[in-house]
Order: structure tokens, then C-alpha cells, then sequence
């Protein structure tokens, strides 16, 4: 526990630290010039994969910088500079291209490699905040991650020289995205087990409730088959059909009371006469989140399921994009 007196110096830290990484941040964008262009052009016209490498705090950035520009349509991966002088480096080919991160560029382990990176043929780009450094002078293309000071108060540890780098890393990375057209579909490709996988790749077909779990009726039904068919199947509703199994209404726990305070007869009244005439309805090739909106637009729990020719196919219930994890 911070001892009382101590917390206001705790705060205090706290903002001039998120302020000295922000400011390092903000700084960048005055910086960025034909030299990041140049880093976009040669990735974009790299045939291989990209590879990030670091040691360090800088590798811990590399790893992310990998990591986002594989799931945003650049493929690429992380590589340990030592690692990569006893054998790894046999990943890097002529086609690649090479992200060296090193905020001092004089790191030796990445000194090291980056000669066999470019006999190997492939592009090699620094990221560094020294401009005149080794690592700066054996790019292709050098991008600048200077920072003016670290937050730490002693200015040693890697803090805004890591946040910039990794800011830095995240423009490149989403620059790439839009130069390559890739879309949130794309993106929900490479995420199946996510949410947003989940959320754009699910369709009303893959959730909806089909065969004897749907709640149907047909027009000429009377109030009290209605009443049953909703207590049998759980929904809270169920779809009026005509003769060819076309959607003409849906008949709901609403309407039931609706008719109870009309004093509607159970046996005598025909479902089609207190139903909901011209329901909203869903195709099953449309996306569950489709569904989410409609239900949510319209304050309801429930849809029918059409074919193109109006036909039931499907009813599906609120607690079934739950179950699904599409809510």
C-alpha cells in the first residue's frame, strides 16, 4: 500500500510520465517524412515475409510490431538476434525484408547478424532514435524514433523510447493495411477464435433454430393452437405460414396479451386476426450482428428466418446469439 503522504507524489509521477510519452509520441509525427514512405514501398513490394528483430525492450516492441502486422495483412515475424547467430538465421531469404530495432543502433547482438541479413540479399530497415549510428548506416531505410528524454527520472530505463518505437511500428503497420485494401473481413479471418471473428464471420444460418425447433402456425390456426405452439418451442412467438410456408405474420407474447385484454376466445379467434401482420424478418445468409441490430433497433427477442421467396426457414432468439457469444 502507498504510504499516505506518498500519493500525491505517486500522481504527480504518474501524469509527468504519461505526459514526457505522449510528447514523445506527438514529436513523431513532424519527423515522419519520404524516408517512412520509402519503409511502406519496400515492404509492399516484398514477395517474402517481414521480419523484426531486437534485443531487450526493443525486442519486446519487435515482437508487437510482428505480431500487428500479421494480423493486418503483412506477413511477418520476430527473430532474436542471438538466436538468429546460432541457426535462426536460416528464415531470412534474398525476398524478405528486415526490421532492425535498436534505440541506440550500436547494439551488438543485432550488429552482429545485419551484415548476413544483407548477403542474404534482403531489405534491411532500422528503427532507432540515433541517426548516425551503425545500425543507422547499414539501412536501406532509416526510420527515426529519437525521443528527448526517457521518462524515468533518471532518464535510463526504456520507457518513451519504447512507446515511440512501438507507435512508430503500429503507423507503419496500419499504413501498410490501407495501402493493401484489407478490410475488417480480412481481419476477422485472421482472428476466428476472437470476438470480432466471431461478430463478422457468423451468420444467422450458423445460430438460427431450424426443423421441429421452430415455432410455426399456419394462417387458419385458432388463438389456441398459437398459444400452445409458443409454450412448446420457448421463443416467446411463433411465424404464421400461409399454404406455401410463407411468412404472413408472427403471433407473440405481446400479442397474446393484447388479445387477452380484448377478451379474445381462445377456440373461436383465428391466430391470423390478432397476429403482427408484415414482421420484420432475416435471410440466413445474413451476419448474426445483423440480427444483434435489428433486435436491437426494434426492442424485440425474436426473428423469423425467410428464404428469397419468403418461405420460413428459421426463427431465431435473443438467447441464441448469446449462447453463441455473438452479444
Amino acid at each position: 500500500m502507498i504510504p499516505k503522504d506518498a500519493t500525491g507524489t505517486a500522481l504527480e509521477l504518474a501524469r509527468r510520465v504519461l505526459t514526457i510519452e505522449a510528447d514523445a509520441v506527438r514529436a513523431l509525427i513532424g519527423r515522419l517524412d519520404e524516408r517512412f514512405l520509402a519503409a511502406v514501398s519496400l515492404i509492399l513490394a516484398c514477395t517474402g515475409r517481414v521480419i523484426v528483430s531486437g534485443i531487450g525492450k526493443s525486442g519486446h516492441v519487435a515482437r508487437k510490431i510482428a505480431s500487428t502486422m500479421a494480423s493486418t495483412g503483412t506477413p511477418a515475424f520476430f527473430v532474436h538476434p542471438a538466436e538468429a547467430s546460432h541457426g535462426d538465421l536460416g528464415m531470412v531469404r534474398r525476398d524478405d525484408v528486415f526490421i532492425g530495432i535498436s534505440y541506440s543502433g550500436e547494439s551488438a547482438e543485432l550488429l552482429q547478424i545485419v551484415p548476413l541479413v544483407k548477403r542474404q540479399g534482403a531489405k534491411f530497415i532500422a528503427l532507432t532514435g540515433v541517426m548516425d549510428s551503425a545500425l543507422a548506416r547499414e539501412a536501406d531505410v532509416v526510420l527515426d524514433a529519437g525521443v528527448e528524454q526517457e521518462a524515468c527520472p533518471h532518464n535510463l530505463a526504456p520507457t518513451a523510447s519504447t512507446t515511440a518505437a512501438l507507435a512508430l511500428g503500429d503507423a507503419l503497420a496500419v499504413a501498410l493495411l490501407d495501402a493493401r485494401g484489407f478490410s475488417a473481413d480480412d481481419f476477422a479471418r485472421s482472428h476466428p477464435g476472437g470476438a470480432l471473428g466471431r461478430r463478422l464471420l457468423t451468420h444467422v444460418a450458423d445460430v438460427m433454430r431450424t426443423g421441429d425447433k421452430v415455432p410455426v402456425v399456419r394462417a387458419g390456426a385458432s388463438l389456441g393452437d398459437a398459444i400452445l405452439e409458443i409454450s412448446r418451442k420457448g421463443m416467446g412467438m411463433t411465424a404464421v405460414v400461409d399454404a406455401e410456408h410463407r411468412l404472413v405474420g408472427i403471433f407473440t407474447d405481446g400479442d397474446l396479451r393484447r388479445s387477452i385484454e380484448r377478451n379474445a376466445d381462445a377456440r373461436s379467434t383465428v391466430v391470423e386476426s390478432v397476429m403482427t401482420r408484415n414482421p420484420r424478418s432475416i435471410r440466413p445468409e445474413a451476419l448474426a450482428v445483423e440480427a444483434v441490430e435489428i433486435m436491437e433497433r426494434r426492442k424485440s427477442t425474436q426473428l423469423p428466418v425467410v428464404d428469397p421467396a419468403g418461405r420460413l426457414v428459421g426463427a431465431l432468439n435473443i438467447h441464441d446469439l448469446f449462447h453463441a457469444k455473438i452479444l
